[in-house]
C-alpha cells in the first residue's frame, strides 16, 4: 500500500525551480538533442526537498556528499574503466564537490554530459569491436601468453585511445575464448558477438533524455541508501503493474552485475524457483518467449531484461542461464523454461514435516515447520471472513498437530525466507513469548512506535531452533531477533540479509520517489539493519555475502542500537554455546555433505581471487580441465562417503542447489536441517543434565 507525504515538500520544491542556476560551458557531441526539460528540472527540485525533509538520517547535501554522487555516477556508468579516458575524468574532476550546488540549484547539465561523453565512448568501443569482428574471429591469435585484467574496479583509467583499443581487443579475445570452451564454433561466435555489439549500438541510438535523468537522479537518490529510488514515469507504471500483477513475472529479484544480469532471490512457491533449475547468483545471458529465437541480453539494461521476462500469465518465457556454480571463467549455460504465473498464497503457506533422528542410540522425531514467506491474505481479513489465511493462523495451527505427534521439540525454518507482512511478524512472535515488545520502529524524526504482543501466554513453550540464511530478510530478521532477544530458539545457520529499513513511494510532478523514512530494531535495541542477525551456532554461507546482502550495496545505512524496550534477562543457551559448537564440529567433520560444501566454499574462493586470465588458448582450456577435475573429485567424495556410484564427469543440470534437497527427498536428506535437529538435541541432552545436578 503506497503512503504519502505532506505536500507542503512539494510546494517547496516547486518554488525553488524559479531560482537562476549558474550553468558551466561544455563542448557539443553527437547527443547535443538530450537535454533535460523543465518537468525534469521540477522533480529534481523536488527529489532534493523530499531527502532533506522526510529521508531517515537526514545527511547534508554538501560538498562530502557532492564527491559520493559523483563516484557513484562514474561507477554507474563504467564500473570496469573501460570506457572514459583519463583525460574525460581530468575534465569531469572539477564538479566532483559541486553536485550539491548543481542539484539545489535545478542543473541538471553536468549530470547530462558525463552521460553523453558516456554514450560517445561507448560507441566509439562498439564501433571497434565490431570492426575487429568484421575481420573474422579465426584472425585472433591464441597462441601469445598474454593477459587480460578483469578486475578493474580499482584500476587506474586508461591514458589513451591505443591503450583503450589493446584493453578492448582482449575482451573481445575473452569472450571468444570462454564461448569457445564452451563448445560454440568459430561461425556461433562470430554470430553471437556480432548480433550483440549491433543491438547494443542500435540501443544505444534509442537513447531518450528520460534515461539519463533517471540514471542522474537515482545516483543522488541512492547516495543516501540503497532502498531509496527514483522512479521514472515508465519505472512507475511498471511498480503498478507488478502491484496489480496484470503482467506476470518468473518470481525472481533481478540485478545488474556489470554486462550481466543476475539472480539475487527468488521468490518462495515462486514460477523460477518451482523449477530448481535456477538459484541465487545464477546470470541470466539470454531470454526467449515459447519457442522462438533467443534473445541475448548481455550489455542490456535490467529495465530491458525485465520487460522481456514478464509477460501474459500462462505464457513461456525460456531463459539462458550460467549458474552460479561455474567456475568464475566457464560460460557453460543451460536452458531453463518457465510458465509465467502470480504466485499462490496458498503455495507459499507454511508446512510441516517430521525429522527423524537417532542420537547416542536414542530415536526421536523433531517437528519441522517451513515458512516461505510472511503471508497475509488481506481481502479475507478485511472482508471480514473468518477463515482467513495468514503465515500465524496457519503456523498455530500446525504447531498444534506436531504437539499432538509428541514431537521433542520444533525446528522453524526461515531459510530464503525475502519477509512480508511486518503485522505476522510481530503476530507469529506472539505465539512463542508470555507478551511484551515485538520489535521498534524509529521513524525520522526519532519517535519510537513499540509493536507488541499484548495477549498474554505462548502457544508453544516447548524447546525450538531457528534455522536461517544470508536471504532470510526483514519480517524473518525481525521474528528471528525476537526469538534471540527472548532466549526462546537457538538461531542456527548464516547471517541474514540486513535489511532493516521502511520505505513509502511519493509521487512527484514526473516519476515518483521511494524513499527510506524508519528503521527496525530489535526489542534489545540492536537494528536488524546492515548486520542482519547473527547466528548462534553458524554453518558455512552457501552464498558469497560479499555479493548479495544489505553490506554489499553502495551507502548501505550502518547497524546501530538505541534504548532496550526490555531488561535482559538470564541466557538459558549461553552456558552451552561453546560446548554446542564443539559437538556440532566433531559431528560436521564427519559428514559428507558439510565436507563437500565447506571445500567446494574454499574452491571458489580461491578462483574468485585470481584478477587476470590467460587469452591463451591451451593454457585457457587447461585451466578449465583442472577446474571441472577439482569439482568431480570433490562431487565424487562427496558420493563415496554416502555408499553412491562416482561419476565420470558433471553434469550441470542435475546440480541442486548447496544446502537444498529435492521436493520429493525426507527432511533427514537435507545436511543442514538435519544438522540443525541434531544441535537442538544436544542442548536439551545438555540442559537435562544440568538440571538433574
Amino acid at each position: 500500500m503506497k503512503q504519502f507525504l505532506p505536500r507542503t515538500a512539494l510546494a517547496l520544491a516547486l518554488g525553488l525551480a524559479l531560482l537562476p542556476a549558474a550553468a558551466p560551458s561544455f563542448a557539443a557531441n553527437k547527443w547535443d538533442g538530450l537535454q533535460p526539460d523543465r518537468d525534469e528540472v521540477i522533480a529534481s527540485l523536488n527529489v532534493v526537498e523530499l531527502l532533506k525533509r522526510h529521508h531517515y538520517s537526514k545527511p547534508p547535501l554538501d560538498d562530502a556528499r557532492s564527491v559520493i554522487i559523483y563516484d557513484s555516477y562514474l561507477k554507474l556508468l563504467d564500473p570496469s574503466r573501460s570506457y572514459f579516458l583519463a583525460s574525460d575524468i581530468t575534465e569531469f574532476d572539477k564538479w566532483k564537490t559541486q553536485f550539491d550546488d548543481f542539484l539545489k540549484g535545478g542543473n541538471l547539465d553536468p549530470g547530462f554530459t558525463i552521460y553523453k561523453r558516456y554514450l560517445d565512448r561507448v560507441k566509439d568501443r562498439l564501433d571497434f569491436t565490431l570492426g575487429l569482428l568484421g575481420q573474422g574471429v579465426d584472425k585472433l591469435d591464441f597462441t601469445t601468453h598474454q593477459t587480460l585484467m578483469v578486475e578493474r574496479k580499482d584500476a587506474p583509467w586508461i591514458t589513451s585511445k591505443a591503450d583503450l583499443d589493446d584493453l578492448w581487443r582482449k575482451r573481445l579475445m575473452d569472450e571468444v575464448l570462454r564461448m569457445k570452451i564452451a563448445g560454440k564454433d568459430n561461425k556461433q561466435i562470430q554470430d553471437t558477438l556480432t548480433k550483440r555489439y549491433k543491438n547494443q549500438l542500435a540501443r544505444l541510438d534509442q537513447t531518450r533524455a528520460e534515461d539519463i535523468f533517471s540514471a542522474y537522479i537515482n545516483t543522488f537518490a541512492q547516495s543516501y541508501d540503497p532502498h531509496t529510488n527514483y522512479l521514472s514515469p515508465d519505472s512507475a507504471e511498471n511498480f503498478d503493474i507488478n502491484m496489480s500483477l496484470s503482467l506476470e513475472g518468473i518470481g525472481a529479484v533481478l540485478q545488474n552485475d556489470n554486462d550481466q544480469v543476475k539472480i539475487v532471490r527468488l521468490v518462495p512457491a515462486g514460477p523460477a524457483e518451482k523449477t530448481k533449475q535456477v538459484a541465487p547468483s545464477d546470470k541470466i545471458i539470454g531470454v526467449a518467449q515459447g519457442d522462438k529465437e533467443m534473445v541475448d541480453v548481455v550489455g542490456w539494461r535490467l529495465d530491458e531484461v525485465v520487460k522481456l521476462i514478464r509477460g501474459p500469465k500462462g505464457s513461456v518465457v525460456r531463459l539462458e542461464v550460467i549458474p552460479h556454480t561455474n567456475a568464475p571463467n566457464d560460460q557453460t549455460s543451460k536452458i531453463v523454461s518457465i510458465t509465467r504465473e502470480a504466485v499462490k498464497l496458498e503455495e507459499q503457506a507454511a508446512k510441516k514435516s517430521i525429522l527423524h533422528l537417532n542420537q547416542d542410540g536414542h530415536d526421536y522425531k523433531l517437528g519441522v515447520i517451513e515458512i516461505p514467506a510472511f503471508y497475509l491474505d488481506f481481502k479475507a481479513f478485511r472482508a471480514g471472513d473468518p477463515n482467513y489465511k495468514s503465515t500465524t493462523r496457519d503456523v498455530k495451527k500446525l504447531l498444534g498437530e506436531l504437539q499432538q505427534e509428541k514431537v521433542d521439540g520444533v525446528v522453524i525454518d526461515l531459510r530464503n525466507n525475502g519477509g512480508g507482512s511486518l503485522q505476522e511478524a510481530t503476530e507469529l512472535t506472539s505465539l512463542f513469548i508470555d507478551k511484551g515488545p515485538t520489535v521498534l520502529v524509529r521513524n525520522s524524526d526519532g519517535r519510537v512506535d513499540v509493536l507488541e504482543d499484548e495477549n498474554p501466554g505462548a502457544f508453544y513453550k516447548g524447546p525450538m531452533a531457528l534455522l536461517v540464511n544470508r536471504l532470510s530478510a526483514s519480517a524473518s530478521e525481525i521474528f528471528a531477533g525476537a526469538m534471540q532477544d527472548y532466549h526462546r530458539a537457538l538461531i542456527i545457520g548464516g547471517q541474514t540479509f540486513g535489511k532493516g529499513t521502511v520505505q513509502t513511494i511519493q509521487p512527484l510532478n514526473h516519476g515518483e520517489l521511494k524513499l527510506t523514512l524508519a528503521k527496525f530494531y530489535r526489542v534489545s535495541g540492536q537494528s536488524t539493519q546492515h548486520q542482519g542477525v547473527l547466528p548462534d551456532i553458524a554453518y558455512p554461507s552457501i552464498i558469497d555475502t560479499k555479493e548479495i546482502g544489505e553490506s554489499a550495496l553502495p551507502e548501505a545505512m550502518p547497524w546501530d542500537t538505541i534504548r532496550p524496550a526490555i531488561k535482559p534477562e538470564a541466557d538459558p543457551f549461553k552456558p552451552f554455546i561453546a560446548q554446542l559448537k564443539q559437538l556440532h564440529d566433531q559431528r560436521i567433520a564427519k559428514s559428507a555433505e558439510f565436507t563437500y560444501i565447506r571445500d567446494r566454499l574454499a574452491l571458489t574462493q580461491k578462483l574468485s581471487e585470481e584478477k587476470t586470465v590467460s587469452l591463451n588458448e591451451a593454457e585457457r582450456r587447461a585451466q578449465h580441465t583442472s577446474i571441472e577435475q577439482q569439482q568431480l573429485a570433490l562431487e565424487n567424495a562427496r558420493r563415496k562417503a554416502k555408499g553412491e556410484e562416482p561419476l565420470k564427469e558433471l553434469k550441470k543440470e542435475e546440480e541442486d542447489p548447496l544446502g537444498t534437497a529435492p521436493d520429493d527427498s525426507k527432511p533427514e536428506d537435507d545436511a543442514y536441517l538435519s544438522e540443525t535437529g541434531h544441535i537442538l538435541l544436544d542442548y536439551l541432552h545438555l540442559n537435562t543434565r544440568v538440571a538433574k545436578h
